[in-house]
């Protein structure tokens, strides 16, 4: 029997995932997107979920704020149990939607006087239509540049704003999207988060023209790793982000197989992270649904380990 000679390697050889368990870059900065739960049932889930990922020490966590501002009162209650009785950063959604600048202004003013110091400002959709077309309040702020100057205007918040890499699904061109992030920056945005996508040579495109735009602010990768391709699906198509042939196939027959397709997930999400990681990429934002097992997996493959855990905060009467 011929035995074939085999190549030696140094492991250099090996992908991107088993380069990121040598440890050889710097410790990924992480953070991760909670939802208000709708009911005591899925707030339940939702605290399984932090207290899981709480250990990882992100950078922060942000929560959602519904259609049309559809879950305004859940979205301060969450974020201010989390200030009170975690040692995480917790950072409020906010959306133009369905509001007057008065009304803005009073949340903003509520989370600043809470103690919250980050808000991720956004246009918003339209009540129960996820990309469905927005129109805004003559009395309202227009759009998330307008604002992210009037959270800057009350209060020294850091602020986040949204960026889609593969063109906004009203938006004419990239360059017009380029135009719209410049002025948010000018408007005062500390940092951008993308919404989620999987042609990574495009979002490394994308990046490449708002740097030579002069736009200099952090550009956080999201990362959904979603196990059900059909919600997937759904979801994709409402804002205009393309799902490859690849993952379809990935994903094809396991319908009735929940198991295997969280194993594809965390795949694909690792492989991707570790992939940005290696083009210079240090900060991942994780969507997370308000489900920890694919997230903590796929951090664990990045190198982000838990740290020891801070004395517990005193939970709210």
């Amino acid at each position: 029997m011929m035995i074939p000679n085999r190549r030696k390697t140094d492991g250099t050889a090996l992908g991107p995932v088993a380069r990121a368990g040598a440890g050889v870059g710097p410790r990924p900065r992480v953070s991760f997107e909670f939802s208000p739960p709708k009911g005591p049932k899925s707030e339940e889930s939702l605290w399984e979920a932090i207290r899981r990922l709480e250990p990882l020490n992100p950078e922060f966590v942000s929560v959602t704020y519904g259609a049309g501002g559809s879950t305004r009162e859940r979205t301060h209650r969450t974020v201010v149990r989390i200030l009170k009785e975690t040692s995480l950063k917790p950072a409020a959604h906010l959306t133009c939607v369905e509001a007057s600048r008065d009304e803005v202004d009073e949340v903003i003013r509520d989370y600043w006087n809470a103690g919250i110091r980050h808000i991720v400002a956004l246009r918003g959709d339209p009540p129960g239509s996820l990309g469905g077309k927005y129109t805004p309040r003559p009395n309202g702020y227009q759009n998330a540049t307008e604002l992210t100057a009037g959270i800057r205007t009350i209060g020294d918040f850091e602020v986040s704003v949204g960026v889609y890499p593969q063109i906004h699904p009203e938006s004419p061109s990239v360059e017009h999207d380029i135009e719209v992030l410049k002025a948010k920056v000018d408007a005062g945005a500390t940092r951008a988060i993308t919404n989620f996508f999987f042609d990574i040579d495009g979002f490394l495109r994308f990046v490449d023209r708002i740097r030579r735009a002069g736009i200099e602010i952090p550009v956080l990768p999201g990362i959904m790793p979603v196990s059900s391709f059909e919600g997937l699906s759904n979801m994709a198509g409402r804002i205009g982000v393309a799902i490859p042939a690849w993952l379809a196939n990935h994903f094809e027959g396991l319908d009735a197989d929940p198991e295997t397709r969280k194993l594809v997930a965390a795949s694909v999400a690792s492989e991707m992270c570790a992939r940005l990681a290696e083009e210079g990429f240090n900060d991942f934002h994780f969507y997370t649904l308000n489900r920890a097992d694919l997230v903590y997996a796929i951090c664990r493959v990045l190198g982000v380990r838990e740290h020891p855990p801070a004395e517990p905060k005193e939970a709210a009467a």
